[in-house]
């Protein structure tokens, strides 16, 4: 196994996540656990390759050559059984940013967007920052952390005239992984109304035993034909500051439009290092190390679901089916969110991020990421356990 459980202190290296803690939570003692990246060493065949890079004097303009569309091609042949052409494959510095270029690109001033929340909170901002109409299909709850789609109201709202339908998948915070029979249904509402799809598919390879991600492209040619599927190493390996997401869209006049636009933005170069490090990672040696990953962060899953049960019954907890992140419900507690949030960063001193950015949807939830050390992840749930003893 690789070293999961080492400590890497990363304060003073401009991370966002432990620098920036004082700011976002008024508190520069919190233990963060928020941010979605890893608190893991980057896989060290990744730095090598970039090491290797920097053995040459000169690291001038860049582009991502024949070695590098083939590494997706293999990864998704052979991790998610898709069978995609490297001709299909477009860069966007990371998903937000992809999400922005794909409506502008795609859409109007004024076309309505649909999105479901609770959802990974940029979602919201990515619509309503370029002038499109928010229109939001809540997932449903069986009250006991299950969640699915709402088919018969995305229907609904597909009929007002949306143009757009922006998921999760797997879906960010609740953590489902949705089954193709999940997937076949939605692809056939927006085929009955000729809605586009922006496929978040970020979380793709963070998926554990009894679950399989399936690319929504990858179940038919109409859905593909109207799908922008977008992707990176970034979760997977831990190299978010390398901006090296891409873009997969099958269909040749949405991609020419999508290029259109990244140009427009100035955006579409890349970065040298994490062209490099896409190539490294989507390999055999990745799968490996990927492998070793999982197992170790379903340990820390397994970890908190038994320090709910033993130690904090009042929080809600339901296992994750992909992602490193986990959904808790404090709504037992009985206070509200903002009460919540000060008994968390103030008493507890742990920074989680709050239910409600993720939506209404979010109330008395907290998102926790867990790709850290066990002894990191164990801290925090002490934490919280000894601020409520004294509640």
């Amino acid at each position: 196994m690789s070293s999961f459980d080492q400590r890497i202190d990363r304060n003073g290296t401009a991370c966002f996540k432990y620098d920036g803690r004082g700011h976002v939570f008024q508190n520069p003692d919190v233990l963060p656990l928020w941010v979605a990246d890893m608190d893991f060493a980057t896989p060290s065949f990744i730095i090598e390759r970039i090491v290797a890079r920097c053995q040459h004097p000169i690291l001038g303009y860049t582009y991502r050559d024949a070695e590098y569309h083939e590494a997706i091609r293999w990864w998704y042949a052979q991790r998610h059984g898709w069978n995609i052409d490297t001709a299909w494959i477009d860069f966007c510095p990371g998903v937000v940013s992809g999400l922005n270029h794909a409506i502008r690109a795609l859409t109007q001033p004024g076309d309505a967007i649909i999105i479901q929340p609770p959802v990974y909170h940029p979602f919201f901002d990515t619509v309503k920052n370029n002038g499109r109409v928010l229109l939001q299909n809540p997932l449903k709850s069986n009250g006991e952390g299950h969640y699915t789609m709402d088919l018969q109201h995305l229907d609904e709202l597909a009929q007002q005239g949306a143009k757009m339908l922006i998921i999760s998948s797997p879906h960010n915070p609740v953590g489902r992984v949705w089954t193709r029979a999940e997937l076949l249904a939605l692809g056939e509402i927006c085929q009955r109304h000729n809605l586009l799809v922006v496929s978040d598919e970020i979380h793709s390879d963070l998926v554990f035993v009894g679950h399989k991600h399936i690319p929504l492209a990858s179940i038919s040619d109409d859905f593909a034909q109207r799908t922008i599927t977008f992707g990176s190493a970034s979760k997977t390996f831990n190299i978010a500051g390398l901006s090296s997401g891409f873009a997969i869209i099958p269909n040749k006049e949405l991609r020419l439009r999508y290029q259109r636009e990244l140009e427009a933005s100035g955006a579409g170069m890349g970065n040298l290092f994490g062209i490099e490090a896409v190539k490294a990672a989507f390999s055999p040696q990745g799968e490996a190390w990927l492998g070793e990953l999982l197992t170790y962060i379903n340990g820390n899953i397994d970890f908190v679901e038994q320090f709910v049960a033993e130690r904090l019954p009042q929080v809600h907890f339901r296992r994750p089916e992909g992602t490193y992140l986990l959904w808790l419900n404090f709504g037992a507690l009985g206070i509200t969110d903002k009460q919540l949030n000060e008994l968390l960063q103030q008493s507890a001193e742990v920074g989680f991020n709050a239910g409600s950015g993720f939506g209404v949807e979010g109330h008395c939830f907290e998102r926790i990421n867990v790709a850290c050390p066990r002894a990191t992840v164990r801290e925090a749930l002490e934490r919280v356990a000894a601020a409520l003893e004294v509640r």
